[in-house]
């Protein structure tokens, strides 16, 4: 496992109140398979995390939003958390760089609440996808065939319900992000 994704740059897109374990944890994840991860942000310098019930740790940007550009990663991960997704969402420039890896065919993985930026795209319709349950129906109301499962991948977009979910969810990003873009991911 520990070379499985050598030589591949992972973007985390993330904001003030992600919920610290379902970055960290995939991170670490994709870190011991060999991958290089970036944390986007639409700060400069740090983002706060959100653990369970209060703030927690404040982690280093590695590249502003306003300057990432698809064309850099192998693959894009969206951690959860109530705050962040919700403030992402209302980043045209955070829309626009989720919905660049939908377009260009590579791997996506969201977790929990992560899923509600992928919304601001306008392009789930027809996916299966899982979230966090409090999401459901606006997944639904975007088109998604929503399931209650840990861990759902369809065609290179990879989704899990909460943190109970980050091993197997691990495992499966691992694998996509191995993987890279499919035939089939292009045709939307």
């Amino acid at each position: 496992m520990a070379h499985q994704l050598s030589g591949k740059t992972i973007a985390i897109l993330a904001t003030d109140g992600f919920e610290e374990v379902e970055l960290t944890e995939p991170r670490k994840a994709l870190e011991e398979a060999g991958a290089e991860t970036h944390i986007i942000a639409p700060e400069n310098d740090t983002i706060k995390a959100w653990d369970h019930d209060s703030w927690s740790d404040s982690y280093d940007v590695d590249v502003n939003l306003e300057e990432a550009q698809s064309d850099n990663y192998d693959g894009l991960f969206l951690p959860g958390g109530v705050l962040n997704p919700d403030k992402l969402r209302t980043y045209q420039s955070a829309v626009q760089f989720a919905s660049d890896f939908l377009h260009e065919g590579k791997p996506l993985a969201a977790i929990c609440h992560g899923p509600q930026l992928l919304i601001e795209t306008g392009e789930l319709e027809g996916r299966k996808m899982t979230s966090y349950h409090s999401v459901k129906t606006d997944l639904i109301n975007a088109g998604v065939n929503w399931v209650d499962q840990e861990v759902v991948v369809d065609r290179g977009l990879t989704t899990s319900r909460s943190p109970d979910d980050i091993p197997a969810f691990n495992d499966k990003i691992i694998e996509e992000y191995q993987e890279g873009v499919h035939e089939s991911m292009t045709q939307l």
